[in-house]
């Protein structure tokens, strides 16, 4: 019986990534891609990172150095992203039996039938995924997910390995110096706060923790991490999941670029995000039986007054559909409004999830509301086929047009090569 064998493939410094792909002129120069509202640097180049560009630096801080130094820099292109994603994980899925995508620029793959050959094949994802998307990765294979993970880790730290490692390849002696030199919270599933109580107890380092004993972790720290214990040994706890579990909640918020206290600006983001999150419900098939809006104050102004405006309706059965949903999250906002409190951030939370079909009361009327459910699911699938073929807004909600000044401050934005018609890249 074979052991299970997982590889785990990452994109390099996506966000940079994806914005030198329809740019050569800038194969080579330092990249940089800010947060929301342009405020914080969230992704940088390795060139950047040579210039000592740090991940979370206020952009109005570097800015000068920026232009001086001949940075590229880009707001967040978060369309852009997700359809270079959708193609990275299609090409990892031509070379792997199944797949689980992890997050937007990373996934887990299965090579347990590939034993033999594993190494070959990882360096055949990152072959072909720079061939047919353009994005370069790194590729760690090991006998757990969390191993993969930390090879992943050290391919991309250690240019001589050409950006694929295999642990099992590994002798002894070298898998234990890896550990050696790998930081305790640098381990998947190891946060700051567990590494901080961790090196408190004097392991500091992957092979100080490997060395534990599970009763003595499991007894501080519960069984999850005595899970990542026994992984870091070379014993697998997480299989592959190759589709995701449903959420049981779905949450859409974004910071204003401007505090605000129009109830038009407020209406226009909530619709935004009811829209959103109803979209989300049904790529899942499922639909949602209660709704939250909130409205937060500016945190990081403590001097001020700090409010929490927020309500949630139960619906009158569980639904996808932006219309209602967006209507509900209207009322909310209409009754929690108050002028003069500036509200810097909103979003939309959708609970009391369930498959699509469940929760529906059935009684004298179920017929007609059976109906007009069915006209309305036709009108959603018909919104999201135009959406899928024209891009995100092509067909929007009244609500979401009542103001502009609720939307983010991306000033430096890219064109969504991939997803406009009008964006699609000319050569002359």
């Amino acid at each position: 019986m074979s052991r299970d064998l997982f590889a785990l493939i990452d994109g390099n410094s996506f966000y940079a990534s994806c914005e030198k792909v329809f740019r050569p002129d800038l194969t080579h120069a330092p990249v940089i891609v800010l947060s929301n509202n342009d405020g914080c640097v969230v992704t940088r180049s390795r060139e950047a990172k040579r210039l000592g560009i740090r991940r979370g630096a206020p952009y109005f801080k570097i800015k000068e150095m920026a232009q001086n130094e001949g940075v590229a820099v880009f707001s967040s292109n978060y369309e852009l992203y997700q359809s270079l994603s959708s193609r990275m994980m299609g090409a990892i899925a031509t070379l792997c039996p199944r797949i689980e995508p992890y997050s937007i620029d990373e996934c887990f793959a299965d090579l347990t039938s590939l034993d033999d050959e594993a190494s070959n094949i990882g360096r055949m994802i990152r072959s072909r995924v720079r061939q047919w998307v353009g994005i370069t990765v790194c590729v760690g294979i090991g006998p757990t997910k969390t191993l993969a993970k930390l090879a992943n880790h050290l391919a991309k730290d250690y240019p001589a390995l050409c950006g694929v490692l295999n642990w099992n390849e590994l002798a002894p002696g070298r898998q234990q110096k890896a550990l050696s030199i790998t930081p305790v919270g640098d381990i998947w599933g190891i946060g700051g706060r567990i590494g901080a109580r961790l090196r408190a107890e004097g392991v500091c380092t992957a092979l100080d923790f490997a060395r534990l004993e599970s009763r003595w972790v499991r007894s501080r720290f519960g069984v999850t991490l005595e899970r990542t214990l026994r992984e870091i040994n070379g014993v697998s706890c997480m299989p592959l999941e190759a589709e995701k579990p449903l959420p049981a909640t779905i949450c859409r918020s974004r910071s204003f670029a401007a505090e605000t206290d129009d109830v038009n600006a407020l209406l226009t983001a909530v619709s935004v995000h009811a829209a959103e999150a109803a979209k989300k419900l049904r790529q899942g098939r499922q639909c949602a039986g209660r709704i939250t809006v909130f409205l937060l104050t500016n945190r990081f102004k403590p001097e001020q007054p700090q409010w929490t405006l927020t309500d949630t309706i139960p619906l009158e059965e569980p639904t996808a559909d932006s219309l209602e949903l967006t209507r509900a999250a209207c009322d909310i906002v209409r009754g929690v409004h108050r002028p003069g409190i500036f509200i810097k951030k909103a979003g939309v939370i959708l609970e009391g999830i369930v498959p699509e079909g469940e929760g529906i009361v059935r009684d004298l009327f179920s017929a007609d509301r059976d109906w007009k459910r069915a006209r309305r699911s036709r009108l959603m699938a018909t919104l999201d086929r135009l959406e899928e073929r024209f891009g995100a807004g092509v067909v929007a909600t009244a609500g979401s047009r009542l103001s502009e000044g609720w939307r983010m401050r991306r000033d430096l934005l890219s064109p969504c090569y991939t997803t406009r018609i009008e964006d699609v890249a000319v050569v002359h």
